[in-house]
């Protein structure tokens, strides 16, 4: 093993950490998501383009933690696609002739 080969380990255990806390903050954010499904009234409301944009513009954020403009603005895009399917997916569970009411 070389110092470099020890180095990537390290690097790699700590994306590996990193990962672990991303997943737990976007099964946070899915349990918002679900909930913000179940109280918008129609599909224009869980497709919101202007929500979309203003999450989406975090860009003081990204200029404090010095990350990439191009690769946050792509990854958010790609998240909220997801949950906006997510979101419609609870939608149409929930409005289902056989729903619980």
């Amino acid at each position: 093993m070389t110092g470099t080969d020890d180095a990537l380990r390290d690097v790699r255990s700590r994306i590996d950490l990193l990962d672990r806390q991303i997943v737990q903050l976007l099964a946070a954010r899915e349990d918002l998501v679900r909930a913000a499904g179940r109280l918008k009234p129609d599909k224009t409301a869980v497709r919101a383009p202007d929500r979309v944009e203003q999450v989406i513009n975090v860009s003081a954020v990204r200029q404090e933690m010095g990350a990439s403009p191009d690769v946050i603005d792509r990854t958010y895009r790609a998240m909220i696609s997801a949950f906006i399917d997510l979101e419609l997916a609870v939608q149409r569970a929930d409005r289902s002739p056989e729903a619980p009411r």
